[in-house]
């Protein structure tokens, strides 16, 4: 199949094509699909909750990376959580900033939040 039938087929309205992610420890592959819900200020609980209700998740940090390497011109330069929170300290979660792509973890206070939409091959 070609990208444009691909694309066809499986990009709904509004969203953009990120690219194949391999999957990892037994994970399948998955395409990721950018939505077009964006949200300013608001906390890491919060933005998880609004990311689904748009019908997507906040992308994991390996999505994040992809997202900066493929679409970054799809994102202010500013910072945007990502779902995954750190695997220490339950008060934080890490962020990505889409100016330079530094990734940090920080506590669950205001940032920019988008959401994927994931289909596993």
């Amino acid at each position: 199949m070609s990208k444009e039938q691909f694309l066809k087929e499986n990009l709904r309205l509004g969203e953009q094509y990120a690219g194949l992610l391999l999957g990892k420890g037994g994970k399948p592959d998955q395409h990721i699909f950018l939505l077009p819900w964006e949200a300013n200020g608001v906390t890491w609980n919060a933005a998880v909750i609004l990311a689904q209700k748009a019908g997507g998740e906040l992308p994991t940090r390996r999505e994040q990376s992809l997202l900066f390497a493929n679409l970054k011109d799809q994102f202010k330069p500013e910072w945007y959580w990502s779902g995954e929170q750190h695997a220490s300290y339950s008060d934080y979660a890490w962020i990505q900033d889409f100016g330079n792509g530094f990734q940090y973890a920080v506590r669950k206070g205001c940032y920019r939040a988008r959401a994927v939409r994931r289909l596993p091959i």
